[in-house]
């Protein structure tokens, strides 16, 4: 566990798919979510199975930013193959957090 920080402000807690089985799962049986998760390495996520729709951002390098979907269940994003990392949480949750595309996170 940990916290998504953007210019010093925490967003959210964070938990990082850092394993095989933890990528796998991501949020699936989950009837909610306060916070985020960070997938690293990753180009393109899916909902199938989730419980409830989500915000999707994809990051650069940097943790930069450079794509924001809404993803509602049941669907998959198409690549961004600029992408490095994903970060997921509950839709209407970067609205919140007034998350835009530039904005550089950290992860602390």
């Amino acid at each position: 566990m940990g916290w998504l920080v953007r210019d010093g402000e925490v967003l959210a807690s964070l938990e990082v798919a850092d394993s095989p089985r933890h990528r796998a799962r991501g949020l699936l049986g989950r009837d909610g979510f306060d916070g985020a998760l960070l997938i690293p390495r990753t180009r393109s996520v899916h909902s199938f199975g989730m419980r409830f729709d989500l915000d999707v951002a994809f990051l650069d390098a940097d943790r930069r930013v450079i794509k924001i979907v809404a993803l509602p269940r049941n669907r998959v994003t198409a690549p961004v193959w600029s992408a490095r990392s994903v970060v997921e949480a509950q839709a209407g949750s970067f609205h919140d957090w007034g998350l835009r595309c530039g904005d550089e996170l950290d992860v602390r």
